[in-house]
């Protein structure tokens, strides 16, 4: 629910979660990225940033609990198991730490060669004498340009959709599920948000903090939290407006591709935030998606014929035509 429904608080407990709904996005990504901050400072950001992201984990447990969005979405959908594994072999904690501890360290390859600022490309092509917080903000809005596309293709086109349907198949929206993404689905979007960094030269500083912001925005849009965003969804991706993304209508579903940020909905007119009523409860897909997760990591792959015996066993529709 956003601002859009003023709900008046009745009692103490009532005004407790009333004016959290209104500090709990801003105050958690605050203090993650403030503790990251201080990380950097001290020359330890991978431990600080590993320190953050299990406070803000257990935040959201016990948040989702106290003052959730939809109690519904509480309730178990079988798909915890699935979830943490894609989450763990994918775009969650153990993809995130791979990216932030520069691992993949494309912009190496593009870093000016001289002392005098000239590279690859002749000269130095990305601003490193802007202060960090103005290189990391153009980090996010630069790499989401390639991400925004890459998230826009994979729902329109039917080869990528294969792969991201698999994150679009969950019912139900938790921090758990953060990193629910088959893992060709989280490597297209990963490099292909990389890429115009790599190109830029940007430092790798630049990129640590990148996935750093990514990985916090990410785990709080998919929380199950009751928040209230006012301008923010005008500019940061929320939970308000990751919701309509999971809607079953298309209309809808199709909207909001943001990852961080939302630049690119609105300068696309792929925007929506309504605010006369509430997100849809009931998500996921219209398609069959395998409850198993190494069902899931197949399913992609699978022909067309493959894929309707597949389902056929897996429902036992072939079984009750035969009886």
């Amino acid at each position: 629910m956003d601002n859009s429904t003023q709900i008046l608080p009745q009692n103490d407990e009532s005004a407790l979660k009333y004016y959290l709904s209104w500090v709990a996005w801003p105050g958690l990504f605050a203090l993650c990225m403030t503790l990251t901050g201080i990380g950097f400072a001290f020359g330890a950001p991978m431990t600080a940033f590993i320190f953050s992201y299990i406070l803000l984990i257990l935040s959201l447990f016990f948040l989702e609990r106290f003052m959730p969005h939809e109690r519904e979405w509480q309730e178990p959908d079988g798909q915890t198991f699935a979830d943490i594994a894609h989450t763990l072999t994918t775009k969650g904690t153990v993809h995130t730490l791979f990216l932030f501890a520069g691992v993949i360290g494309l912009t190496e390859i593009f870093r000016p060669a001289t002392a005098d600022g000239y590279g690859i490309f002749g000269a130095e092509l990305w601003p490193r004498g802007w202060p960090m917080f103005f290189q990391v903000a153009f980090a996010v809005v630069i790499a989401e340009f390639m991400c925004y596309w890459s998230h826009r293709t994979a729902h329109e086109i039917p080869v990528l959709w294969r792969f991201h349907a698999v994150h679009h198949s969950v019912t139900r929206l938790w921090f758990v599920n953060t990193g629910r993404f088959h893992f060709m689905d989280s490597l297209y979007r990963v490099l292909m948000g990389m890429i115009p960094l790599a190109l830029l030269g940007a430092p790798m500083e630049v990129l640590q903090w990148l996935s750093a912001v990514t990985a916090f925005i990410g785990m709080l849009t998919h929380c199950n939290v009751e928040m209230r965003f006012g301008w923010i969804s005008y500019v940061f991706n929320t939970p308000g407006l990751h919701r309509w993304h999971h809607s079953r209508d298309i209309r809808e579903g199709n909207k909001n591709y943001g990852e961080n940020v939302v630049i690119w909905d609105m300068l696309f007119g792929t925007y929506i935030n309504p605010q006369d009523r509430r997100p849809p409860a009931d998500i996921g897909i219209g398609e069959f998606m395998p409850a198993k997760f190494t069902h899931q990591l197949l399913w992609p792959f699978l022909s067309k014929e493959k894929r309707k015996e597949f389902r056929a066993k897996a429902t036992g529709i072939g079984k009750r035509k035969a009886g």
